[in-house]
């Protein structure tokens, strides 16, 4: 694994500075660098969509801004994209220049740009710095996009698409100062001369609250893989501690991108070689990325669908949908896992992986170029064929039957996430000098 920076040295940061934070998610990627600076001393503002009314947030100067309603007629599909981001740019750019208008002018902007808010930041303050958080570049090969077979492009056209999702990107290149990415994979997505201004940093695990417990135990109610048709019955708990056998499955939404299709085709000899497994799948059923299932269907229904009729009904029994969990649960079900699957496009990198390998599970994950950065086969986790079912099945059975291997895995993937990953000693200390960074550099002209 390679984590790469451009930092300089670490300094204190400028007493006092002004800086603007947009997300319109907020807190998002920022939710541990925000109070930071508040910390500092600095002050801080938050442009979000999340509230109606300004307010306060950790020390954060929190300001609403709304989207227009109307969309117009006759816009060519390609630019559909590009027409919400610039839509979202225009609410912003309004809303920053009143703030202008009172008076305010940020020394520093630190933006997710990838909604397009942050387009027209030099517009407003040309001699403020602007600094973006690189989680993406879309390309039409060599990444997500033509990945999985099962699910090709609906038409030529789609390459194009594609290409012209980048325009928010390219904008941002020509007036950003600096960049800050997650992984170095995912800032190797984007392309020269910008990808020399972007660091690596990841936005941090907490190793502590994070961390195995041996003792852990988790009752919650689930939702059992029944014959099609039939009724849930009203009450059905699931409860494991850490003795018990337990694979686990973490998406934000189950879908194709994160291999869950993959993972429901595994169960049938998963389940059959190992008769004392309960598989947890946390996930709702909504849509994160990629292509919506046929109307009126979930894809997690459909994969279940598929797979349900070559299991066992006391087999189906094991399988237990959650939905989303509070995340002290998440945690906890994190410290009974026994064996952690997490599969992925190459595509963005969860955090639930990481948040894994802090908890010291024994992880299978996909082959795929995000998981190669994070985890070493044989040394810190197992790496699979994302499209091989069977091979997935035959490595978590492996984990199952050899406790001892499951141990040193777990050990290492704790101690890789600590040395890397942690957010108080690594992460949000390196944040923290980036910014400085980005506070004593000249910026640059707006175009």
């Amino acid at each position: 694994m390679t984590i790469g920076s451009v930092l300089p040295a670490i300094h204190s940061l400028p007493a006092m500075a002004r800086v603007l934070l947009v997300h319109q998610n907020f807190p998002g990627q920022f939710r541990h660098l925000a109070p930071a600076l508040t910390r500092q001393g600095h002050q801080v503002m938050a442009t979000t969509l999340q509230a109606a009314e300004p307010g306060e947030w950790r020390g954060v100067d929190l300001q609403p801004y709304q989207l227009p309603n109307s969309m117009p007629s006759g816009l060519h599909p390609w630019l559909s994209d590009f027409d919400s981001k610039l839509r979202r740019g225009e609410a912003w750019f309004r809303k920053a220049l009143d703030l202008r208008a009172q008076g305010y002018t940020p020394d520093a902007v630190i933006a997710h740009h990838g909604w397009g808010e942050s387009l027209f930041v030099k517009d407003v303050w040309p001699d403020t710095r602007l600094g973006i958080y690189c989680e993406f570049y879309h390309r039409s090969a060599g990444a997500d996009a033509g990945f999985d077979p099962e699910f090709p492009s609906l038409e030529p056209g789609d390459a194009c698409r594609l290409r012209l999702r980048n325009l928010n990107n390219l904008l941002h290149f020509e007036q950003a100062d600096a960049g800050l990415s997650p992984t170095v994979w995912q800032a190797s997505t984007f392309p020269e001369p910008f990808r020399s201004r972007i660091s690596v940093i990841h936005d941090g695990i907490d190793t502590v609250a994070l961390s195995p417990q041996s003792d852990a135990t988790l009752s919650l109610p689930s939702q059992p893989l029944l014959r099609s048709g039939a009724t849930p019955p009203s009450e059905h708990a699931l409860c494991v501690s850490r003795g018990d056998e337990v694979v686990t499955f973490v998406n934000r939404n189950l879908e194709p991108y994160r291999g869950y299709h993959t993972f429901m085709r595994s169960l049938p000899d998963l389940l059959r070689a190992r008769p004392q497994a309960q598989v947890v799948i946390v996930g709702g059923e909504d849509v994160s990325y990629g292509t919506r299932p046929p109307k009126g269907r979930t894809w997690k229904d459909i994969f279940a669908d598929e797979v349900r009729d070559r299991l066992r009904p006391p087999d189906r029994a094991r399988v237990h949908f959650v939905g989303r969990l509070p995340y002290p649960a998440f945690v906890r079900l994190l410290q009974v896992s026994t064996v952690h699957v997490y599969l992925t496009y190459p595509f963005v990198l969860s955090w639930s992986v990481l948040e894994a390998m802090s908890a010291g599970c024994a992880i299978v994950a996909s082959d795929t170029a995000p998981l190669r950065e994070a985890i070493v086969d044989g040394e810190t986790g197992r790496l699979v064929d994302f499209f091989d079912p069977a091979a997935l099945a035959a490595r978590v059975v492996e984990l199952l039957d050899d406790p001892d291997q499951r141990s040193r895995l777990g050990a290492a993937a704790r101690a890789c996430a600590v040395r890397h990953y942690d957010l108080h000693t690594v992460c949000l200390p390196q944040q923290m000098q980036w910014v400085n960074a980005l506070l004593q550099q000249a910026p640059l002209p707006a175009a």
